[in-house]
């Protein structure tokens, strides 16, 4: 028998994959059919911090930097009460048995983080706190958005004891300096990297539009290069997410030091049957290589534990670009 049950947060998981906030974990009916195909977790489709102060009135419209920005989060608010929020955590609570992860999209440090609370009394087993400042403003110091982020942690957990994790992305002048910082605060766990909206250009119509929502294979390097740097650093753990399409990228990511991984895109196009088959494959691989639990082969590759420590860095980049004709 093959073990795949990991620890993550304090919570034990029957096997590594999370479901990641999106619209697959906007219901109840649809976690539950998650869980059946073996879904190990799930983080809910994140609420929003300006929607918590529009609707508890901290936040009157022109209020925000854009009229139409004001007029989105009006809209967004009406279509998503956070009494409904709170149903849904409470609710999926009663009809599953795997953690439910409640998420809350912040920016800032406001008197939102109190709903924290609530979210906790609903039953909830873990927050996560997305998190992204755009990093656009020439005047403003990364210093003072590093603080920002401190500063979050340290007002919701005013308010909460239940597990903590951020998840964060890579735009921070010292990157490992920045998640080990964050590690060392009050939380449990840290998971990289955040998939951001990004622009694209309608040359017909000649106007902005958003690039493709659906992560790529590809991507799955950024994380996995950064778990492998810093699994053995933090005080906390790591889970990885990000273009992560098959069972054999979990093992990848387990390796080098995640405890835990997020998906989104591989179940939109092939459907919550495929957790199954990833599952299957991360059993068929441990087999082949006489792995008989989980526990065994998480951070087996991590910087710190390979012979070569610098084939996570610049040396292997030299190396592999020198050897071309």
């Amino acid at each position: 028998m093959i073990d795949l049950t990991t620890k993550y947060m304090g919570l034990t998981l029957k096997n590594p994959i999370i479901i990641g906030s999106c619209g697959l974990t906007n219901s109840t009916d649809s976690i539950k059919k998650l869980e059946a195909n073996g879904a190990a977790g799930v983080v809910l489709k994140s609420i929003f911090e300006e929607q918590i102060l529009m609707e508890s009135a901290s936040v009157k419209h022109g209020e925000v930097s854009h009229a139409e920005e004001a007029d989105y989060i009006h809209y967004y608010t009406r279509q998503h009460h956070l009494d409904e929020y709170l149903k849904l955590v409470a609710d999926t609570k009663k009809e599953v048995s795997i953690p439910v992860i409640a998420s809350i999209n912040c920016v800032s440090s406001l008197e939102w983080t109190s709903f924290a609370k609530k979210i906790q009394d609903a039953g909830a087993d873990a927050l996560e706190l997305n998190m992204f400042i755009m990093p656009g403003n020439s005047r403003q110091k990364g210093e003072e958005i590093e603080r920002v982020y401190f500063d979050i942690i340290s007002e919701v957990r005013k308010h909460v004891t239940l597990p903590l994790a951020l998840k964060i992305g890579f735009y921070f002048s010292g990157l490992a300096n920045m998640i080990f910082n964050l590690s060392i605060r009050k939380i449990d766990a840290i998971v990289l990297f955040n998939r951001f909206y990004q622009p694209d250009i309608d040359l017909d119509k000649m106007e902005i539009t958003s690039a493709d929502v659906f992560s790529t294979p590809q991507e799955n390097a950024l994380p996995l290069r950064w778990v492998g740097v810093m699994a053995d650093e933090v005080k906390c753990d790591l889970a990885a997410t990000t273009g992560i399409h098959d069972g054999l990228t979990v093992i990848k990511n387990l390796l080098a030091g995640a405890k835990a991984v997020q998906i989104a895109t591989v179940i939109y196009r092939k459907g919550p049957e495929y957790i199954n088959v990833m599952l299957e494959q991360m059993k068929e691989w441990m087999g082949k290589n006489n792995y008989s639990s989980l526990q065994k082969i998480i951070g087996k590759l991590s910087q710190d534990r390979i012979k070569d420590p610098v084939l996570y860095e610049r040396s292997q980049f030299m190396k592999y670009f020198s050897s071309k004709r």
